[in-house]
């Protein structure tokens, strides 16, 4: 299995909840932040250079992997890595995705273990299953 996507994973505790940053693609719903592992790039490196570029959060280290997973998509298989911002990100804002035609994507915390909407594509919901089961 060639691995060939990276998704970093931020995670926040609340008093009520744990909860995952995702985001609302203008045209595909709501995602998690993944991106392609370019030649030659460790994965943990990738899903931190996708972090800055899709959601503007470059100050961050990986904490540690989750695993990797086969997506069944498009014969994606990514690697997850818990990723932690160095300082603590809003409850949602908005970044121009340059990587993504200049898209916006708007992000906000979605509760780990809460209900998925009809606006999540089937991928990411079964991404979710992969993280919720890895944490």
């Amino acid at each position: 299995m060639l691995v060939n996507k990276a998704c970093p994973v931020v995670l926040r505790e609340t008093t009520a909840t744990r909860e995952l940053l995702v985001f609302e693609h203008p045209l595909a719903g709501v995602q998690l932040v993944k991106g392609t592992i370019e030649p030659g790039e460790p994965s943990e490196h990738a899903a931190l250079r996708e972090l800055a570029e899709e959601s503007g959060i470059s100050l961050a280290s990986s904490v540690r992997t989750l695993g990797t997973w086969s997506s069944g998509h498009k014969d994606q298989v990514w690697s997850f890595w818990v990723c932690e911002p160095r300082v603590s990100p809003p409850d949602n804002w908005v970044h121009r995705a340059a990587d993504d035609g200049g898209h916006l994507f708007r992000f906000f915390w979605h509760p780990l273990f809460g209900e998925v909407s009809g606006q999540w594509h089937p991928v990411y919901q079964r991404a979710l299953r992969f993280i919720q089961n890895a944490v």
